[in-house]
């Protein structure tokens, strides 16, 4: 189960409770080592099986890719009938920033993220590495977001945290619509202080902060019970 929050400072938490019917006023068996040991076989197999996976699931899916390109929207596969996807990857320099404009589309959730080249998310905590919708400054119909390691000066920065190559990723979810794609260029990170098309979300350095603090508490409202 995966719970979405477009606006992690005022939607409330879901809760869920599993219980299993078919042993209910059931007290466990004796603990043995048969036991003991045929659970540490299982869990041995299901890690170096999630280990494999997921070394392989970015050449799958992503790396396949062109570099700092996203793909058009599609579905998810693996049964998120109601999810659409755009994945790719970049590799920047010192002096490259990525420039990633997309329509503000009417689906309930809309994201971007970005993590390490291994799928691994990085710090979003601490440090703006994903935006929802409801996060992001728009400018009309569009949002512009910018990827790169060092501070570009505005609201919509994704932070590479110290990974000159990674992944990224939009999703939208709860739609049966496919929503409009994303365009991505590479552009000289000098050049983005005289970008008009960002003007509308120019953010001095304590109104970044500000931003960030919002994150620490919204992660601690999810997070912690």
């Amino acid at each position: 189960m995966r719970e979405v929050y477009s606006d992690w400072l005022s939607e409330d938490r879901g809760t869920l409770r599993i219980q299993r019917l078919d042993t209910a006023g059931v007290p466990r068996a004796p603990v043995s080592v048969d036991r003991i040991e045929k659970r540490y076989a299982v869990a041995a197999k299901l890690l170096t099986g999630r280990l494999s996976t997921w070394f392989a699931f970015p050449e799958w899916f992503t790396y396949k890719e062109p570099v700092n390109t996203l793909t058009a929207p599609a579905t998810t596969p693996g049964g998120l009938t109601t999810q659409f996807s755009s994945i790719g990857h970049y590799a920047l320099g010192d002096d490259e920033a990525l420039v990633v404009e997309v329509p503000v589309s009417a689906a309930p959730y809309q994201a971007i993220r970005v993590g390490s080249k291994w799928y691994v998310s990085t710090d979003y905590e601490h440090h703006q590495t994903s935006l929802t919708a409801a996060q992001s400054v728009r400018s009309g119909d569009v949002l512009r977001y910018v990827i790169s390691e060092r501070d570009p000066g505005i609201a919509n920065w994704l932070e590479t945290t110290g990974h000159t190559a990674g992944v990224m990723m939009l999703r939208w979810q709860r739609t049966d619509e496919t929503p409009g794609g994303p365009v991505v260029k590479v552009v000289p990170f000098s050049s983005l202080a005289s970008m008009s098309s960002l003007d509308d979300q120019r953010v001095t350095p304590a109104e970044y902060a500000a931003r960030i603090e919002a994150r620490r508490v919204g992660v601690a409202r999810r997070m912690i019970s």
